[in-house]
């Protein structure tokens, strides 16, 4: 019985291998879907933030003037949006549109005494057009909160007391300014607002704002601070749903800011219930934006746009002492050489084939029978799964299949989400590993049955065992994209979980392999390893391995340092190839095929097989970033594999000269 059993789950391989091929065409339709949701938003919105650039002209000697020299000089340039903030008294001051007083201000301005009661805030409007556009908004929205506004007088100037004090009132947020709105729109500028959750939401004060908004072309709002409109009152008001029908009315997206510490609360609520009409934005920081050349910072918008679907660019701008020259200074020339000459920026961006304009959404394709495809692709996904079990315990084969299954449907039933990334992962890992642990086993047989191959020989069985690693390898890639096929990957509203297992378990799979599989049984393998004495290089060895490891595990993801050589490599490969492959594939492919050409001479240089895993992990986990556009990350593992096979025949040569003078220049030097 025990022998059937085996039989049946060796002959089960052939069956699994069907499986997964069958996996990978189903694949295909969703893969399409997926290529056509990303090529449905091309227009890249570049977008100043207009408060910055107020804050920046009022310390200039002429302020009106300077602002809109300014403006004139951004729309020029190809700045295509202004980003408007929630106005503050304190944004109406610097605009001099008001002039606010305390109560000592006033007590001293009419020479009598100051109140001992009253702490209350004083304004007056500097012309009849700000008081008679922003003396009705004020009101409204401090009586909106329950504080009282009364009107006020002094030497012939309109105002308005504001029973509250000046700390306070400046904290108070309200529509952006109509008089800079206007203006800014009769510049051709679109208009971006910046919306808070600070005061309580009040529905019918939004569909009036909303509506202000459709009336003069604003397409997408963005969020100030740590929550999105309406999530602190949700839990009472049901403000999140009420908020979004009014911009699914109205017409309006959101934008979701790239890498922040913390997703702004409710976002992903909101991006549902407006059928995810969400861009995703990049944040240029004033410092940076003062402080970079513009070829960089145009690197910087060329890169987030191909290569991150970012489809809205902000750049941030506020006013910087220069000691050395005595002055106040800004970045706005700095952000001008970006967009046009020397950076170059939007003409980059444009042959990448995106275009200036407001950004959209990308529009969701989810073809009919998609559903139906996946499921063969999980179908498939499990019998990948299986499969690597089979090469390390082969009884369990069937079982693991079998199990696969129902915990797939259980999964799917009760979490589908962490069953979808937890099969994608699982296929992630399966896949590379499965690819070298076949590489090892082919090494082994050929070493077993030939001896003394020749160079060419060697050379032709290590092109085609590259070939066919990368291709078993590459037979994932279909399984996470299917999978993963939800536009909430793709913003960055969810993420892939289980890159630093994926970077891991393929290297510890494979040295598990050929430490306990290659040399015989794997138990006898164990009893060998514990007689063998540990000595001193053992354990310089380990430490060594582990620094490595914890360097290695450093740069997974996008919080890794890069060091100057490493960029300036980047730099290189980038403007080469306008697609930067993963620097540790063009080691990591260079190593596997060095490491197959000399194995089949020296039988133990299969142990680099152990590092080399981690070229063929990679190409698949380029894919787990989703919101990388596939064909970005298919022409990246291509050019990885075509660059590391090239740096490996160098390695190759290298090795080939080296031995040759080893073996000629060794016998002399041990002669007497």
């Amino acid at each position: 019985m025990h022998q059937k059993w085996q039989r049946w789950n060796t002959a089960s391989r052939k069956w699994l291998w069907i499986l997964v091929v069958l996996g990978i065409i189903a694949a295909i339709p969703v893969i399409y879907d997926r290529y056509r949701t990303e090529s449905s938003s091309n227009n890249v919105e570049l977008v100043y933030n207009y408060r910055g650039l107020v804050e920046t002209a009022s310390y200039q000697a002429h302020p009106e003037e300077y602002l809109q020299q300014q403006l004139d000089q951004l729309k020029a340039a190809g700045v295509t949006s202004m980003a408007m903030f929630e106005s503050t008294l304190d944004d109406f001051k610097k605009s001099r549109r008001i002039m606010m007083f305390n109560a000592g201000d006033v007590a001293s301005m009419t020479k009598s005494v100051i109140p001992t009661n009253d702490n209350y805030t004083y304004i007056l409007f500097t012309n009849e057009e700000n008081a008679g556009r922003l003396s009705p908004l004020i009101e409204d929205t401090f009586t909106g909160i329950g504080i009282g506004v009364k009107p006020w007088e002094f030497n012939g100037q309109k105002g308005l007391i504001l029973e509250t004090s000046p700390e306070d009132a400046v904290l108070k947020p309200m529509q952006p300014d109509p008089i800079a709105f206007e203006m800014l729109r009769s510049k051709g500028f679109n208009i971006v607002p910046r919306m808070s959750d600070s005061l309580p939401y009040n529905q019918e004060a939004m569909d009036k704002l909303l509506a202000y908004y459709q009336a003069n072309g604003v397409k997408r709002v963005l969020f100030e601070g740590d929550s999105v409109k309406g999530f602190n009152d949700n839990e009472d008001m049901n403000s999140l749903q009420g908020f979004a029908n009014l911009l699914n009315q109205y017409g309006i997206g959101i934008a979701a800011i790239e890498n922040l510490k913390q997703p702004q609360k409710g976002l992903s609520k909101l991006a549902y219930d407006t059928d995810y009409n969400v861009a995703r934005l990049y944040s240029l920081s004033d410092r940076d934006a003062a402080a970079l050349s513009p070829e960089t910072i145009a690197d910087r918008f060329a890169l987030a746009t191909k290569d991150r679907n970012i489809r809205m660019l902000y750049i941030n701008v506020a006013p910087s002492r220069n000691m050395t020259k005595a002055t106040i200074t800004d970045s706005v020339d700095n952000i001008v050489k970006t967009l046009q000459e020397p950076g170059n920026a939007i003409k980059q961006m444009e042959n990448n084939g995106f275009k200036m304009g407001q950004a959209g959404a990308f529009h969701i394709y989810d073809s009919a029978g998609q559903r139906y495809f996946k499921m063969v692709v999980v179908l498939g996904g499990v019998a990948f799964v299986a499969l690597l079990v089979s090469y390390f315990i082969p009884a369990l084969t069937l079982i693991a299949f079998v199990l696969g299954l129902i915990g797939s449907a259980g999964l799917y039933v009760l979490k589908p989400t962490l069953f979808e990334q937890a099969l994608a992962l699982l296929v992630a890992i399966s896949a590379p590993t499965i690819a070298v642990l076949l590489a090892v086993r082919k090494l082994n047989e050929m070493n077993a049955a030939n001896a003394g191959l020749t160079s060419g020989r060697r050379f032709a069985h290590a092109v085609v065992i590259y070939i066919k690693t990368a291709i078993i390898s590459l037979s994932a890639i279909p399984f996470v994209i299917a999978l993963l096929n939800n536009i909430t990957y793709s913003l960055v509203l969810n993420q892939f979980r289980g890159v630093s297992l994926l970077h891991l378990a393929p290297i510890g799979l494979i040295a598990i392999y050929v430490v306990l599989y290659r040399g015989g049984k794997p138990l006898q393998q164990i009893g060998k390893l514990f007689r063998t004495p540990i000595t001193l290089t053992w354990v310089v060895a380990a430490g060594v391995i582990g620094v490595l490891g914890l360097y290695y595990l450093s740069r997974t993801g996008n919080g890794g340092s890069v060091s100057s050589i490493e960029m300036t490599l980047r730099t290189v490969l980038e403007n080469t190839f306008h697609v930067r492959p993963r620097n540790k594939e063009l080691v990591a492919h260079a190593l596997f095929l060095l490491g197959i050409f000399v194995s089949l001479r020296y039988r133990n240089v299969v142990y680099l097989m152990i590092f080399a895993v981690i070229g063929q992990l990679s190409m698949v986990d380029t894919f787990a970033h989703i919101h990388s556009p596939m064909k970005i990350s298919f022409v990246r593992d291509l050019l990885g594999l075509g660059l590391g096979f090239i740096f490996g025949l160098i390695a190759i040569g290298v090795w080939q000269v080296l031995e040759g003078c080893w073996k000629r220049w060794v016998p002399r030097l041990r002669r007497p």
